[in-house]
């Protein structure tokens, strides 16, 4: 296949070798001219993917004319605070029916869109479909194995997206139910602000387990109330991507959650991770959901409050722990 990555950041790069080892034909968009020169001249030492090399196939353009012109799959890979933005400077190169595969991960604040939908809304005639799942680009660019999920509006698509990335270290499944992959892919990402926040506040396994579980919980509970399906969040994009994103040290978000328990600021933490730190710009967005929706969500609101409202981390793990009493699920009866 002739295939484009849009973002030449880790995701996108890491996606990027996959697909060139699969025999496709590989070309890398990117708007930063440090990153084109440094995925050119040091394909062999790509930042923040020590030990991954770029193959020499894969072409490198800032021309976005290139990149989506006559293309099999794009995959966008922009960090979602510009998705926007690039789809509308994408829009005069896409063809009717092209398929776009979405890896990034997030929700508009303003609009509250998922990002599928924002690319949707952009670029009306392409077909739009989404991937994820417990997947650090470090991990994949090396050829660990990993297990993804395509989700997609047709099985014929999701098929085509599984066999275009599928081999013997990337395996992909495919799903119906593209807004259940996408809020577990971006509301894990706050969950993992608060397992991050309990590591640098030096609490132990005990703690962590009952943030992801009861992370879980609070995906699921809008998930569902917005079409998302149980199975989907109890998956790969759900279950699965939010222990990885809350335990490993590749974890841009857990760690700038460790950070702020340990008495970084917001600012601060985002500073030294280096990283777009997606849960942060998930937060409000997921606190804005769940009152449209009237769902409880209680670590995401805390995680809010330590955010932009300067409570302080310990605080807002005593105030979630002596919440009134509940039982653990509403729907089983005595």
């Amino acid at each position: 296949m002739k295939t484009s990555v849009i973002g030449g950041g880790t995701w996108g790069t890491a996606l990027a070798i996959v697909l060139a080892v699969n025999g496709h034909e590989v070309t890398i968009w990117s708007a930063l001219e440090r990153e084109r020169k440094a995925l050119t001249e040091a394909p062999d030492q790509i930042r923040n993917l020590p030990g991954a090399r770029l193959p020499k196939s894969v072409r490198i353009t800032g021309e976005l004319n290139e990149a989506c012109s006559n293309r099999d799959l794009i995959v966008f890979a922009v960090a979602s605070p510009y998705v926007r933005e690039t789809a509308k400077k994408c829009r005069p190169y896409i063809k009717e029916g092209q398929i776009i595969v979405n890896v990034a991960k997030g929700i508009e604040e303003g609009t509250l869109y998922t990002l599928s939908a924002i690319l949707e809304e952009e670029l009306p005639g392409a077909d739009i479909a989404v991937m994820s799942g417990p997947s650090h680009a470090e991990e994949v660019s090396r050829g660990i194995p990993t297990t993804c999920v395509a989700g997609a509006r047709t099985k014929k698509t999701a098929a085509f997206i599984q066999d275009a990335f599928m081999n013997e270290f990337f395996r992909i499944y495919t799903s119906p139910d593209v807004i259940g992959i996408e809020l577990g892919g971006s509301l894990k990402n706050v969950i993992a602000l608060a397992a991050g926040i309990a590591d640098g506040l030096g609490f132990g396994d005990n703690t962590k387990a009952a943030l992801m579980t009861r992370g879980i919980a609070e995906i699921g509970r809008l998930g569902i109330k917005m079409g998302g399906k149980i199975e989907t969040f109890s998956g790969l994009s759900g279950v699965g991507d939010l222990f990885v994103t809350c335990t490993s040290h590749h974890s841009r978000n857990r760690n700038a959650g460790y950070l702020i328990g340990k008495g970084y600021t917001m600012e601060e933490a985002m500073k030294e991770v280096n990283q777009v730190v997606e849960g942060v710009y998930s937060a409000r967005a997921a606190l804005a959901l769940a009152r449209k929706y009237n769902v409880a969500m209680p670590i995401v609101e805390q995680i809010n409050l330590v955010l932009f409202e300067g409570k302080s981390a310990a605080a807002a793990v005593s105030d979630l722990l002596l919440r009134d009493k509940t039982q653990e699920h509403d729907s089983l009866e005595w």
